[in-house]
């Protein structure tokens, strides 16, 4: 059965400088980013999405006195831009992005809608650097007009998006940009914040997209990370998983991070220490909570073990367990682990005549 929903994606910066290319940019940086984009596009474009899903914020040129929502999403004919002497110009899946939005406020969620907002550099570097051929939904998010979404916002977001992609039966690439540390326009411009960046991709490194979570507005603004509110909503969408590939390029005056996911997230099958009653289990598990935890029981136990096992309409193998009380192969037949270590313990202390 094809799969559908967010199949894969890429986060990456947006510097203008990527366009620009200043002297005081190093270009082999930038021959470094572009080819690991290049080959991620490939990686992408081989997963044969129907729609490429496009987060960027919006840099204050057309969302900034007007209205500044929180989230939009572009359902027009087309999203063209330009930037530094190049035009951007990609097609849209208009009726995809309109049934999403649909989804949407059906879900508790009222994102605004744009039929002919442009695209900046924020959208237009890493769709020409990943070489997307198309359609896009370009979704814009306010990260620099407070006040902005919170990250549990952007993430629940994130969610709500790939639940509808889901819904709709459609298979989607998330391309989202933005950072990482870097103060444009501030006194702190030249002082991009490497540590925190460091911990953060060695975080997302291990699959653990949640650790955005915990970043409040005070730590992304004081970090030069607003525009993690992107990733937030892209976390959301691909969910806990380990990432292809990860790197982290420091500048002078950005952080450039690239982080891609194509593979098929493969989940270990989750163990928990302390599993939920199974049906089969359930008159040997209560026959361990009554030793575990009522003395009287225990008393009849410790008097006579076999008489006591009978009394509880049990199978004989469950019998040959609650004699022995093996607490590792009760353990392996998955009997909660609270019930044989309590049970055991009791019954050693009431034999040695301890208060239990």
């Amino acid at each position: 059965m094809r799969e559908t929903g967010v199949v894969g994606g890429v986060c990456m910066a947006h510097a203008p400088q990527f366009f620009t290319l200043p002297e005081t940019e190093d270009k082999g940086t930038v021959a470094r980013v572009e080819a690991m984009a290049i080959e991620n596009g490939k990686q992408l474009a081989a997963l044969k999405p129907d729609v490429y899903i496009v987060i960027a914020n919006d840099h204050a040129n057309q969302f900034l006195l007007h209205c500044v929502p929180s989230f939009t999403l572009h359902r027009g004919p087309v999203a063209k831009g330009t930037f530094a002497g190049r035009d951007f110009s990609f097609p849209i899946a208009a009726d995809i992005s309109t049934s999403l939005i649909r989804y949407l406020q059906e879900d508790g969620f009222d994102p605004a809608f744009t039929s002919n907002a442009a695209i900046d550099y924020a959208f237009g570097i890493p769709l020409t650097f990943l070489r997307v051929p198309g359609p896009v939904i370009p979704l814009y998010v306010n990260a620099y007009v407070p006040p902005q979404p919170r990250m549990e916002r952007c993430f629940a977001f994130g969610q709500a998006m790939r639940r509808g992609l889901e819904a709709l039966g459609v298979r989607a690439v998330v391309v989202t940009s933005g950072g990482l540390s870097h103060f444009p326009g501030t006194e702190r411009y030249a002082e991009p914040d490497l540590a925190f960046d460091k911990k953060l991709v060695a975080e997302l490194a291990t699959g653990n997209m949640r650790y955005l979570l915990a970043l409040d507005e005070k730590r992304l603004d004081e970090t030069g990370n607003i525009e993690l509110r992107c990733w937030g909503v892209a976390a959301g969408m691909l969910g806990e998983r380990k990432p292809d590939m990860i790197s982290l390029e420091p500048s002078w005056h950005h952080n450039y991070a690239t982080i891609a996911w194509w593979s098929e997230p493969r989940e270990p099958k989750f163990e928990p220490h302390y599993p939920p009653v199974h049906p089969e289990l359930v008159t040997l598990t209560d026959a361990l909570q009554r030793l575990a935890y009522n003395p009287n029981e225990r008393a009849r136990f410790i008097a006579d073990p076999q008489a006591f096992a009978n009394a509880l309409g049990m199978s004989a193998e469950d019998k040959a367990r609650l004699l022995t009380l093996d607490q590792a192969e009760l353990l392996r037949l998955g009997v909660h682990a609270l019930l044989p270590f309590m049970a055991k313990m009791g019954i050693e202390r009431q034999r040695q005549g301890k208060a239990t």
